[in-house]
Order: C-alpha cells, then structure tokens, then sequence
C-alpha cells in the first residue's frame, strides 16, 4: 500500500492528466449522449411500433463489444477520442432513450386531459407536464449511462483516446502492478462518486413531483 501511495505521488501529474483526458471524453459523450437520446427517446414515443424497434436496435447495439466498436470506428474517424467519443455515445445511448420512452408514455392521462382541459398547448404540456413528471425516470436511464461511460472509457486507451484505461494497459503491458492499480482504483472511485450525485439529483427529481 505504501509503494502504491508512493507511485501516486510521484506520478500524481501525469496521473491528474490522465484524468482530465478521461473525464472531458466521456463528459462529452455523455452530453451528446443525452441530447440524441432524449430527442429519440421523445419523438418514438408518437409511433409505439417504431418505438419497439429503435429499442430493440439500441439493445442490439449494446451486445457488440466495446473493443470491436471502437477498433471498427477507426477507419472512419481514426485513432484517437473521436471514435472513443463516437462509440461511447453508441453505448450509451439505450438507456436514456428508454427510460426517455418510458417515462413520458407512463403519465397518467387523466393528468394529460386536465392539462388539455386548461387550454395548454401540445408543446406545453410536452415541457411543463411531461418531462417534469418524467423525469425521475429520465434520472435513472442516465444515471446508469454515466456509470457505464465511465467504465467503458477506460477501454477507449486501446485506440489511443489517452484517460486513465491508458495506465491500465501500460501496467499489463509492463507487469506493473501499481499503474493497474492507480488507473482501476481511480476509475472505481470516480463511479462512485458520480454515482452518489446522480443519486442524489435522482432523489431531488422525485421529490419535486411529490
């Protein structure tokens, strides 16, 4: 354990470094991630039958491998944190676009119908009913696209995309047990930490509806 504390300090910049790498391409994926979902997620939930199908294709591209998803995006988009980028918004994707679903299809009508009845507009209650009373639901698919993002990341240092997989690789590659242990170590704890917030922006969620 002293080695291990020791190696962080030493390397506590190059560390810090690898972090910021790591937080800025998921980050970034994410927001795109939320953005594309939640508009995907929102605009199926017109056609129920086509719903069933942008869902069971975003499941479908979950089952690919990460390694595979991002070694097959670089020939379009090459090496680096573009097709890192591209490949965690792919992996993403699913459970924000079905909680998204989920959440706006699940709303009582008769909520819906006194809304209509008080002269809103469809666009209205799309943002002032909707969404507000979806989005403890919406929270949740996120929450889990976060958590996911963050530990697929670290797979992303294959393709050269850099964050803290890249010291995961680099220790294996050099039987250097300390670089495993910073880059997992750190990995787990930052999935922890943001996971707690998003639980508790989560519970925040659920408690403006009640």
């Amino acid at each position: 354990m002293l080695e291990l504390f020791s190696f962080i300090v030493k390397r506590q910049s190059k560390i810090f470094e690898l972090l910021g790498q790591h937080v800025s391409m998921v980050l970034t994926a994410l927001l795109v991630s939320i953005i594309i979902g939640t508009i995907i997620g929102y605009l199926i939930t017109y056609n129920k039958k086509l719903a069933k199908v942008v869902i069971y294709f975003c499941s479908m591209l979950m089952t690919i491998p990460s390694l595979a998803l991002f070694v097959f995006l670089i020939p379009f988009l090459g090496i680096g944190d573009k097709p890192a980028i591209a490949g965690l918004v792919i992996y993403t994707l699913l459970p924000i676009v079905r909680n998204v679903y989920v959440g706006l299809t699940n709303i009582d009508p008769a909520v819906i119908s006194s809304a209509v009845g008080m002269g809103m507009t469809g666009l209205g209650i799309t943002l002032k009913i909707k969404f507000p009373l979806a989005l403890p639901v919406i929270f949740a698919g996120v929450r889990t696209s976060v958590v996911m993002g963050i530990g697929l990341g670290a797979i992303a240092a294959y393709i050269g995309a850099g964050g803290l997989g890249e010291y995961i690789f680099q220790g294996i590659n050099r039987g250097n047990n300390n670089m495993i242990l910073t880059g997992a170590l750190l990995i787990a704890l930052i999935t922890i930490i943001v996971d707690k917030l998003m639980q508790i922006l989560q519970k925040k969620a659920e408690g403006m509806i009640r």
